[in-house]
This record gives C-alpha cells, sequence and structure tokens, in this order.
C-alpha cells in the first residue's frame, strides 16, 4: 500500500518510498493515481528522472500537451516546458516567471489540462513555493443562492490574466509572439464544473483566463468573477508547497486553483513541466456559441490575450 503523509489538513500527500526511475506495475500506478485524485496534490520527494522517464511517468495520467510557448521546450523532448531564472550568454534558458496569480492550467482551450507535473531540478535559496487553492472546498461554501446562480454560467476563456494586461511587468502572464496568439481561440467552460473523474463540483478557473461570462454584460461578468475569485483564493482554501531537489508533484487542475511566487532572479531554479489534458473534450469553442453572443465574443477578441 502507498504510504502517504499529510501536506495539510485540508488537502495534499508526500507518497513516500516510490522510486519513478524503476518501471511502476499497473497496480502500483493504480495507487497513486487513486490518491492524486483524492488528495489534489501529490509529490514524490527525492527522484532522479531522465526526461524520458519523467514523460514516460506523466503520460500515464493522460495525453501531455506541449505549450504554446515553444520556444521553451525541452530539447530531449518537446512535451516538457523548462521553467528556469538563468541566463546563458545573454539568453534565458527557461520561462523565468510563470504564472504568478491563481490560474488553471490550459483552461483557455478546448480540452482543458487534466493534471500538470513539475520535477524540481534546481531549488533557490528562498522562495518559489506552489501556492494551491481548494476549490471543492470554495464550492461547497458558497451559499446556496450563489451555486443556483452560477451553475448554469458558462465563463469565456482565453489566454491571458483578465487581472494584468502590461506585458511589461513580471506578473503579466508570460508573453505570446503574434503567431503563438494567433492559435489561441475563446473558449468556454461552466464556472461550476463537474469533475470529470471524481463527479463532484468546483469552481473551475474563476481567476486568471476567464475573462467574461455568455450571456452577461462585461462589467457584470467581471464583477462576479472577481467576487468568485476573491472568494476562492482565501487563505484557508490555500496550500503553499516548497520544492527540494528531485521532488515530482502533480496537481488536480480541474479542483484547483495554484499561483507560482516570484524568485529573486538571484537564485537559480528551474524546473521541468509536463501538462496533461483530458482524455476527452470537456469544453466548447466560443466559435459554436449562438450568433446572439458573436457581439460579446468579438469584443473580447479585440483584447490582447498573454498569459500562462
Amino acid at each position: 500500500m502507498l504510504d502517504l503523509n499529510p501536506l495539510s489538513p485540508g488537502f495534499g500527500a508526500e507518497a513516500l518510498g516510490v522510486d519513478l526511475a524503476k518501471p511502476l506495475t499497473d497496480a502500483a500506478f493504480g495507487e497513486i493515481e487513486r490518491a492524486f485524485f483524492r488528495h489534489q496534490v501529490l509529490t514524490l520527494r527525492g527522484q532522479s528522472l531522465t526526461p524520458a522517464q519523467f514523460v514516460a511517468f506523466a503520460r500515464r495520467f493522460g495525453p501531455p500537451e506541449p505549450h504554446v510557448i515553444d520556444q521553451f521546450h525541452h530539447p530531449a523532448d518537446p512535451n516538457i516546458l523548462i521553467l528556469s531564472n538563468r541566463i546563458d550568454d545573454g539568453k534565458p534558458l527557461g520561462l523565468a516567471d510563470a504564472g504568478t496569480y491563481f490560474h488553471t492550467d490550459y483552461s483557455y482551450l478546448d480540452i482543458p489540462a487534466r493534471a500538470t507535473t513539475l520535477y524540481s531540478i534546481e531549488v533557490p535559496a528562498r522562495g518559489g513555493n506552489t501556492l494551491f487553492a481548494n476549490q471543492y472546498a470554495a464550492y461547497d461554501d458558497l451559499t446556496n443562492a450563489m451555486k443556483h446562480r452560477i451553475d448554469p454560467l458558462l465563463g469565456i476563456h482565453h489566454y491571458g490574466n483578465r487581472n494584468n494586461q502590461d506585458e511589461t511587468t513580471r506578473t503579466v502572464a508570460s508573453v505570446l509572439t503574434d503567431e503563438q496568439k494567433a492559435t489561441m481561440p475563446l473558449i468556454t467552460h461552466p464556472i461550476a464544473r463537474t469533475h470529470p473523474v471524481t463527479g463532484r463540483k468546483a469552481l473551475y478557473a474563476v481567476s486568471g483566463s476567464s475573462f467574461g461570462i455568455v450571456g452577461m454584460p462585461d462589467d457584470e461578468a467581471r464583477a462576479l468573477l472577481d467576487e468568485l475569485a476573491s472568494h476562492a483564493t482565501q487563505p484557508k482554501y490555500q496550500l503553499s508547497f516548497a520544492y527540494g531537489v528531485g521532488d515530482v508533484v502533480i496537481w488536480d487542475n480541474a479542483s484547483l486553483l495554484h499561483s507560482a511566487t516570484l524568485v529573486d532572479p538571484q537564485h537559480p531554479r528551474t524546473l521541468w513541466r509536463i501538462t496533461l489534458k483530458e482524455p476527452s473534450a470537456s469544453g466548447r469553442a466560443a466559435q459554436l456559441l449562438a450568433p446572439a453572443f458573436d457581439g460579446q465574443l468579438q469584443g473580447l477578441a479585440s483584447a490582447s490575450p498573454q498569459s500562462i
């Protein structure tokens, strides 16, 4: 049986005695997968993995999707995105400040992310934690009136951070080239989304890439999303995860928000990241919505998408 230690009273767990460099039987992986869905954040400490071993483990959770920021794909495998603040010959080795605001990975895609996994290669002298916010608990704690209000609503997403559109700041979402922006359509997902595996409802991506709500005026939609985001990221829902060298952490994007934290550029930090998509579509492309919403979507389309 998998030996687990809790990371917090509410969610998160550490699995002990697992060596991902060795082949995992289906039964052993099944225990890991069940622990992942039960605890939402799962870490396996002190691993020593090649790119191929890391990708092989990640693939068992779902199909990997290379990040749109292709200039920082790992040379050994494009499914790995390098996160690093190191500079070599004046050029960055990876994405330095990845998502330093609460968001949900790939919520701007038609088929969103099931899981994201990070492998810690180099740990800064201080800082660099990832913050997680439990969206099961955040939804459960809403009033019945608010649940009734939001349950039928669809959020409108595109690549970006609605709270920061200034491409010159460190806290903006990672900036795309014009060519990369052109590949990012408008997408809708339920604001209160039923988890495709557990069947539980959670608030979904109410912070980050959600820029509007179908059929709702922009100011009203923004006010509601901001209210939900403020509720969903309260400290009582949060877990702060500190990395050690060799740690692998995997989290459930369907039931969590997460945020990177800024690291002093003088303290080197490097991680490998792989994001796994849901096995089947659960979102809908905005361009397939009824023509009545065309004007609302066109207004959002004129915004500059720019986030991780």
